[in-house]
């Protein structure tokens, strides 16, 4: 097995952890639940909030919904750590591969709070910690106008979701794959697609 191959996913990966735990750590250490502060204007905020169950602040079925969603996330880790693993030795497109690195970096970031921080900060129990969640972007903010046939004079924010790297992380590793996904599929059933003019070369040359 060539390792060096996997050196520059595992340092994306770690990359990835690093920098999520660092934010969820100085958060938690130096804002109060709830502490808002604007970054660039109305548009980018730190918010501190948490939460015990999916991206994005969504929860998912209790505290017994919380074990569930760890253990499946951990199982996911190994899965698809797996499914990275023989990407890369099969040679596939690069940031196809960094994209799942990226879904794998997010869901571990989750998993740490989600496994460590009730016990670490002294709130819960192991299994049951909540997610740390911090970047807010409400770019648009307006009322519906009263004549609009629908939600007519309430309030509209977009975008409403406080997040994390993590959760960042993920949804950039899954819009990579989206994007690349007919490209993969192509070159697997067609090999010569994906290699180079040199690898290409090599293989017409007599032995």
């Amino acid at each position: 097995m060539n390792l060096k191959k996997f050196s520059l996913p595992v340092a994306i990966l770690l990359f990835i952890l690093a920098l999520d735990q660092y934010f969820k750590f100085y958060i938690k250490n130096h804002f109060f639940l709830g502490e808002e502060v604007s970054v660039m204007g109305n548009w980018f905020k730190l918010h501190f909030t948490e939460n015990y169950g999916m991206a994005f602040g969504l929860e998912f079925g209790g505290k017994a919904g919380k074990i569930f969603l760890t253990v499946f996330r951990i199982i996911f880790v190994v899965v698809i750590g797996y499914y990275v693993k023989t990407l890369i030795d099969k040679n596939t497109h690069k940031l196809y591969v960094y994209g799942w690195v990226l879904i794998i970096a997010g869901a571990l970031g989750n998993i740490i709070d989600s496994v460590f921080y009730g016990v670490h900060f002294g709130y819960d129990t192991w299994f049951h910690g909540r997610v740390v969640d911090m970047l807010y972007f409400p770019l648009v903010q307006t009322t519906i106008p009263e004549n609009w046939p629908f939600w007519a004079g309430e309030d509209f924010e977009f975008f409403r979701p406080v997040f994390n790297i993590a959760d960042a992380a993920i949804s950039i590793g899954f819009v990579v794959i989206l994007l690349l996904q007919k490209k993969v599929t192509e070159a697997e059933n067609n090999p010569s697609i994906d290699k180079t003019e040199e690898e290409l070369t090599q293989e017409q040359l007599p032995n």
